[in-house]
């Protein structure tokens, strides 16, 4: 019993990440080119003949702006809500695009993912927690404020990707707008560190074995100090920043009491293939 996870693009430059098993796989998301996918997830040992379907959260273009291509070349199924799709302006083939709605759970393969509802400027915004067998895995990014939906499923993970965005001062003293930091910093924008921070230290189960600091500013934020805030807090929890400009190690989550990395894949060109 064990899931395979990595972030293979987390930024507003694009974001994608990766759940699955020995035997099939999920994208929450596909917000960077199809040839830099590929290419990201090979690097790391991982080949899109493992992925079985797309996930799409909402239809902001770093979170769709490689579908139509990967879903194209490899005939993957496309999960999306219908609102979603409409303001989206995709253009997916019928046979590949599948509509999915809040609390109603998909089974791909062996894995469950279920959608449920976030706060973000979207049309239908969802995130996903993706379950197989013992051990969940939730995405929660592009969240302005940590609603009950978001708590009830943060509880449940083994890991997560969590969107820690902005830094309060950077951001208030930065170079943006100040109508775009209030979009960036109201309850249908996206999560600061610390409220990432204390999402993270009153809703974390025991058995959390990793968090992935994800969508991380570019302008508004450090990934070292990002890191070093949520380390004081960690205890047993690896943390870990999901870069904007590379993908992440593939992790490797079991369940357990306090969960347990059983290996951890480092990005070398020379690496083989778990699959």
């Amino acid at each position: 019993m064990s899931l395979f996870i990595a972030s293979i693009a987390s930024g507003s430059n694009g974001n994608c990440y990766y759940i699955g098993n020995a035997d099939e796989a999920v994208l929450i998301d596909a917000g960077i080119s199809c040839r830099e996918t590929v290419k990201r997830m090979k690097r790391i040992g991982l080949s899109m003949d493992q992925v079985k379907a797309i996930f799409i959260s909402h239809e902001h273009g770093d979170h769709i702006r490689g579908v139509e291509v990967l879903s194209s070349r490899y005939k993957l199924p496309v999960y999306i809500s219908p609102d979603t799709l409409r303001y989206s302006r995709l253009k997916l083939e019928k046979n590949n695009t599948v509509h999915f709605k809040a609390y109603e759970p998909v089974a791909v393969g062996n894995l469950i993912i279920n959608p449920f509802p976030k706060k973000h400027d979207a049309a239908d915004p969802h995130s996903f927690t993706i379950r197989y067998q013992d051990i969940t895995i939730g995405v929660f990014t592009d969240i302005g404020a940590p609603c009950d939906h978001v708590i009830a499923h943060f509880k449940q993970c083994h890991a997560a990707f969590l969107e820690t965005n902005y830094d309060d001062g950077m951001l208030e003293q930065g170079r943006y707008p100040y109508h775009l930091k209030k979009r960036i910093s109201g309850d249908e924008g996206h999560l600061s560190n610390i409220q990432a921070l204390e999402l993270f230290k009153a809703q974390r189960p025991e058995f959390m074995s990793h968090v992935f600091l994800s969508h991380l500013s570019k302008d508004n934020n450090d990934p070292a100090l990002a890191t070093a805030l949520f380390n004081e807090h960690a205890g047993q929890t690896t943390i870990i920043h999901a870069s904007r400009y590379e993908e992440t190690a593939l992790y490797h989550i079991t369940a357990g009491n306090n969960g347990a990395t059983v290996q951890t894949l480092h990005k070398k060109a020379e690496q083989i293939s778990l699959f």
